[in-house]
Order: C-alpha cells, then structure tokens, then sequence
C-alpha cells in the first residue's frame, strides 16, 4: 500500500506563519486620515505664517532687531548783552521705555523698575498707563536725568528689562543758579493736555519753557529732534545704524541784561524780599531784573521733588513769582510825582503855591497825618511843591488831592503809564490798579467817597504798581514824556529769527517845560539838596535825581498791636542820572523793608555800576530834545470832574 503524503488530516489542518498577520481595515484607513490630516494643520500653518501674517512677523522681527532712537535737540543758550552764558545746556542720560519691543508688565516688574530707578511705583504705573495708546513706535521718557545708579541698573538689566534704553540728552543748566531765576525761567516737561492736542508735534517727556524768557521764547529757544534706527542684538545692545535724521539746536537768544549790573542788583538787595529793575529810558531796554527770594531752576531742569515743589508754593514771600513785574503794591510817595505833575500841568497849582504844614490836616472832617509827625512829632512848616517833593510832604500832596480830584489823578497816573501793563516780553505780568469812581461801583458796587482821594493823591489808597511801571514811568517824565515799551529781546535779533516783535516806537504824554523843570527839579533835591529823602543815594561823580516812598500794607493801628515784621511798610525809591539826559532809571523795593531809607542804596549801586563800566560813545545831546518834538501832539481833554466835597468813606 502506497502512502499518501496529504491525508485528510493535513487537509483540515490551518498552517500559519509569524509574518502573515494584518492589521484590521479599519485601522489602517484611520492612520492614514490621521496622517493627511497632519500634513493639512501644518500646510495650513505653514501659509499663515509664511503668507497670511507675513507682513506681522516681518514687522515682529524687524523690531526685535532694529530699535528708533530719538536725537533730542539741545535748547538753544541765552545769553546776556555782551554774550556771556545765563543758561546753557550739558551732557546727561534720560532712560527711555521702548514700547517697541515691550511686553505687558507684571506688578513686580513695574515695581521692580520703580525701584531699580528710584521712581515711585504708582506714578511709573500711571506714566505707562496713560502711553498706552500711543504709537508702539514712540518711545516713553521715564526718567530725565539718569544717575550713575540708574545708568549701571539699565545696562546692568538689560535681558530682564530689554525695554530699557538709554538715550544721551542736553539737559538744560543755569550756571548762576538763584541769579535771575524768575526772570529767565525754567523748563519742565509738555503738559498731557498739550501732547493729546490735535496736530502736537510733543511726545511724552519732551520738555518745553514754562515760564519767563524760556516760556516766552519757547520757539525760539526749541530745536527740532531728530531720529536714528539701529540694529540690536538679542541682550539689547546696539550693534550697527542703519539710518540718522540730525537734530536742529534751537537758536541763541541775547538779552538786553547785563550780567554786571544784574550781580551788582543782586548783591545789593541781599537776602531781603522785593525786587529790582533797571531800564534805559532811551530805548526801553531791561539792564537788570531781580526778584527775591529766589529759586534754582537747574531743579526744574529734572524732575523736581515734590516737597521742594510744595514749599515753593506754599512760602508766603512767593519765590516762583518775578516781582518787577508780578508785586502788585501800593506806591507811597513814589506816586506824588504823578499828583505834582497833574495839579502843574492843569493849573491847579503854580510852582509857588504854598501850604502851611503842621504835621497834620483835618479834610472832610478826618484828621490826616504827615509821615514826619507818626514818627518823630515834626512838621514841614511851609512847604511849596519844590520842597514837598524833596522832603516828601503828605499834607502838601493831601491838599492836592483834595483839589485836584479823583479824575484828574487818574487821567495822568494812567497817561504816565501806571494801571496797566507796559507790555515787556516776559509772560505773566501784572497789570497794577489806579482806582476810579468806575472801578469802586464795579467792584464794590457803591459811589466813590472823596476821602478816599486823598489816600490815591500820596500813592495809598487801592493804588498797587509794579516795580517795571515805576520805572517805565518815572524814566518817561525824566525824558519828557517820551515812553518806550519795555523789552528783554534786542528788537533786530528776533526778526532776524523770523518773529515779529510788538511796536517799540516811542510814544508820548507830553508834559509842558514848566511842569518837567518843576518836577525833575524837585527829584534832584531828594537826592542832592538838604533834608532831600533820598540823600544816600548821593554818588560822587554821578549826577542822581530819583524820589523815595514808603507805603503802608496796613493801618498804622494795626502796625502797633501786632508788632509783626509781616506788616512792616513798604520800601521804594525810583532813581535815575544823569538828571539832565537820563541813560539808566531803576526802581528798587523792598518789601517789609520799613522805611524808604533802605531802598535808596540799592538804586544807587546799581546806577554806580552802570557808570563805573560805560563804555560807547553818549548819545547825541539833542536825541531827548528831538523826541519830545515829535511826540508832543495834542493829548485828548484833561476831564475837569467836580472837585469831590462828600463826606470820608470809614
């Protein structure tokens, strides 16, 4: 029997090897969607970023790696007549956010920048806040002056703050501190209400004038920034410059002041509050401007603390205001020129009218006393006007007030240039008072007493001057009646800078020969004449005419009860020379200075600097002449107004 190899149970056998299993259908369908789904989310990824946000992350990267740096323009200097240096710029750092390459910051990280700089973490908070709509572009300044401390922690930091950056600047300087300060002013940064105006070329942290020569000439002064793009690398650091748009420096500007007579002003008033301003009557120049107490504007010129800002602004003697041309205070006998003037030009007196002065006089029933009889029980004894205005006679000019009239007084104080502003180019000033029966029913609602005239007619009263009209006026009746607008800008520089200065041509208020030899005679006795007021201000060689005042700021009552220096009176003295063709005229106060006295030296050392470095040639001897021809056009009527008879006003 043959044997067969495949029997049946061979046949019903199932042989299967290790490399014959497959994996279901459905496995493999759904690996395989799985796989052309990949490919689809990354092809998908792939055109957004390569296509659909390209112009983004190009943008991105391009910041990462190219930073705009702006190139601050340094101010220009001011400098005084002879070119010498009152404000100038120097060297500094400012730190600067970079809101290009920015992250939003956590509390720590704001406050760990608050503290790296030394800045207050609220208002570090509320600066990046209130930026926060700006360009991304446009970085923010976060601190003006650097210190070696903050310059160390920002290069120190830079991979944990690589929005930190540092930028050189031209920090403004005031090399003579306190000298000048409210005249010159100071700079601090633009306003927020400033920069969101429409069509604003300021940025935030960008600086401006605010104040005096800086604010006025603000323009001038202002340069034009410029920018510069630079390549970084990833710690932040500049590796390369790709492009730079020069900054234009403001323009200089040169001052009529002189630094001399501003340092010989400034010693002289010392450590006492008040002020003084020296003018050439010829042309309205400001020789020199001080006002004290005073500050230091180099504290602006960063940001200031806020307790030093806090005490400027709460010192009752006002250090931030410029008192020649802010101190609104009455004149005191200063104003007799004013009364003498109109009671010789009306007519209302002659140069020989007399008064019998004996300490006091009783007019509308008030018993009004003379200055020498309040402080050493004396008189005058007869007095004409020559010799009231030497010796500075109340009861002389109260008799004048009383028949001149409120109307006349008012007319030639305001013609002679007090009760408004002289329109110097500095901002701010003040406009003063000359009251009115107008002004008395506006203000108070009532009809002018006829007492109160005689209280205007001796510079009290509500009369308020500034040291600027004191001299503006008394130097306009030293020249005639001949005024020139008061300025601190030399005329032919600022059209030179394309700006367009007010009129400076003269203008007049004429006074007749007669009423000027009276008046400029009875100045030249309070300098030069026995018992003249203002004898120390005598300076050998130097020919010096001027008047004295000294105004109460209270009743004497009250001067006596308190026994307060706060109530002390007001010190003036307003002097000019030569007498006969006046160059330089300066007025001097002293607040709670007491007494007049006190005033006068200090005029006198400023008209004895003036002479002592005088250099040029003198002006023509017939320039004042010439002018007061051509200014003496007719002036509108003299209001003849009722002499007042009603009774004081308590």
């Amino acid at each position: 029997m043959r044997w067969d190899p495949t029997p049946a149970i061979w046949e019903r056998m199932e042989v299967r090897f290790p490399g014959d299993e497959r994996p279901p259908a459905w496995k493999i369908a759904f690996f395989q969607y799985a796989i052309a789904a990949s490919f689809l989310i990354l092809l998908a990824g792939y055109w957004r970023l390569q296509i659909g946000q390209h112009a983004q992350y190009l943008d991105l990267a391009e910041r990462n790696r190219i930073r705009n740096l702006p190139v601050i323009a340094p101010r220009g200097r001011i400098l005084d007549r002879e070119g010498r240096v009152l404000a100038d710029n120097f060297p500094a750092f400012s730190v600067l956010f970079m809101r290009e390459s920015a992250t939003a910051l956590s509390p720590d990280g704001v406050a760990g920048i608050a503290r790296g700089l030394q800045l207050d973490p609220e208002e570090l908070r509320h600066t990046l806040e209130r930026t926060a709509s700006l360009p991304r572009f446009q970085p923010v300044l976060l601190k003006q002056a650097a210190t070696l401390e903050d310059i160390s922690f920002v290069e120190s930091h830079h991979l944990e703050y690589p929005e930190l950056d540092l930028i050189q600047v031209q920090q403004r300087l005031y090399p003579k501190h306190q000298v000048m300060a409210a005249m010159l002013g100071y700079v601090g940064e633009v306003p927020e209400d400033m920069i969101a105006k429409l069509g604003s070329n300021y940025r935030p942290g960008d600086v401006m004038g605010k104040f005096g020569v800086e604010g006025e000439y603000n323009q001038i002064l202002s340069g034009r920034d410029g920018m510069r793009r630079v390549v970084v690398n990833s710690r932040g650091q500049e590796v390369g410059e790709l492009s730079k748009i020069d900054a234009h420096p403001g323009n200089d500007l040169r001052l009529t002041i002189d630094l001399d007579l501003q340092m010989a002003a400034e010693a002289s008033l010392g450590e006492r509050p008040g002020a003084v301003v020296a003018l050439d009557p010829r042309t309205g120049e400001v020789l020199c401007m001080v006002s004290h107490p005073s500050f230091d504007p180099n504290d602006f010129a960063k940001r200031i603390d806020p307790k030093e800002w806090q005490a400027l602004t709460t010192d009752p003697m006002k250090p931030l205001m410029n008192k020649a041309i802010q101190a609104q205070l009455a004149p005191g006998s200063v104003f007799k020129i004013v009364t003498a003037s109109a009671a010789l030009e009306t007519g209302t007196v002659s140069k020989d009218f007399t008064v019998q002065c004996v300490g006091s006089v009783v007019i509308y029933g008030h018993l009004f006393h003379d200055w020498v009889f309040q402080g050493k029980h004396r008189a005058h004894g007869t007095v004409n006007i020559h010799t009231a205005i030497r010796e500075s006679c109340d009861v002389f000019f109260y008799t004048m007030g009383k028949m001149l009239g409120i109307d006349k007084i008012v007319y030639f104080a305001k013609g002679l240039g007090l009760g408004a502003r002289t329109g110097i180019d500095l901002p701010a000033e003040a406009a003063g008072l000359i009251p009115s029966p107008e002004w008395e029913q506006r203000v108070f609602k009532h009809k002018w007493y006829a007492g109160e005239t005689i209280s205007v007619a001796i510079g009290q009263g509500a009369n308020a001057v500034t040291p600027i009209q004191l001299a503006h006026t008394i130097g306009g009746i030293a020249m005639g009646g001949v005024f020139h607008r008061p300025h601190i800008a030399f005329q032919d520089q600022l059209r030179a800078l394309g700006e367009n200065p007010p009129d400076n041509s003269p203008h007049g208020f004429p006074l007749s020969d007669e009423t000027l030899a009276a008046v400029k005679s009875g100045m030249w006795a309070v300098v030069n004449e026995g018992g003249g007021t203002g004898s120390a201000a005598r300076c050998p060689g130097i020919d010096i005419s001027g008047k004295t005042g000294t105004a109460q700021v209270v009743s004497q009552a009250l001067q006596e009860s308190t026994k307060s220096s706060e109530y002390n009176n007001t010190a003036w003295f307003v002097g000019y020379a030569p007498s006969d063709k006046p160059e330089i005229v300066v007025a001097a106060l002293v607040q709670r200075g007491e007494h007049s006295t006190v005033a006068v030296p200090i005029a006198r050392d400023v008209i004895k600097a003036y002479f002592d470095k005088r250099a040029g040639p003198k002006p023509p001897s017939n320039q004042m002449e010439t002018q007061v021809r051509v200014l003496s056009q007719a002036r509108p009527a003299i209001p003849a107004g009722p002499v007042a008879t009603a009774p004081m006003h308590q």
